[in-house]
């Protein structure tokens, strides 16, 4: 088989990026090079010819996930007109939602990636976690104390909901936090 063309291996790369970021936010970074590779539908031996190592792809898949819920941010302020507080709400009223609980693939960095992330200390991939977690708190702050209990309160309930999932606990976890939240706001 050939070399690929320099914007193949870039677009390889890429669905490699994004699909150890859809994985390790529904299985957690155990997942195995082989199992993450045949799920982008290329070989194994591809990996490294892209990534110095597994934790080099886990910081870009960290990166990633948290670039795609900056965008999600975006997009809350673009469908309330710019209007933070309406934003900020839209995005509580999806977080905390059975569609979001039961889609960990498609969902929240912090919450999905928090266990991964609190036993691998010193990593460059807590580095970038910690960082996305610093911003999303700035974007649900009012002033600079609040946004971090709220993002406690999303990423706790959210954990939360999901370890009791198929349970009516699930659901009222989801309901307390989301009324704790929207009397806070």
């Amino acid at each position: 088989m050939g070399r690929v063309s320099q914007a193949q291996a870039q677009e390889n790369r890429a669905r490699v990026v994004a699909t150890a970021s859809r994985l390790f936010r529904e299985r957690g970074t155990g997942v195995s090079v082989a199992d993450l590779m045949e799920a982008a539908g290329l070989t194994q031996g591809g990996f490294y010819k892209q990534f110095a190592s597994k934790e080099a792809l886990v910081e870009e898949a960290a990166a990633h996930a948290f670039t795609e819920l900056t965008a999600r941010r975006t997009e809350q302020l673009r469908e309330h007109d710019g209007r933070p507080d309406a934003a900020r709400q839209g995005l509580i009223d999806h977080y905390l939602s059975p569609r979001h609980r039961d889609d960990a693939g498609a969902g929240c960095p912090a919450a999905a990636l928090a266990a991964d992330m609190a036993r691998d200390p010193g990593t460059a991939a807590r580095e970038v976690y910690a960082e996305g977690v610093r911003e999303f708190a700035g974007w649900l702050a009012d002033d600079p104390e609040d946004g971090l209990a709220r993002l406690a309160t999303l990423v706790g309930g959210l954990l939360l909901a999901r370890a009791t999932e198929g349970s009516e606990l699930s659901d009222e976890i989801l309901r307390a936090a989301h009324a704790a939240l929207s009397d806070a706001g």
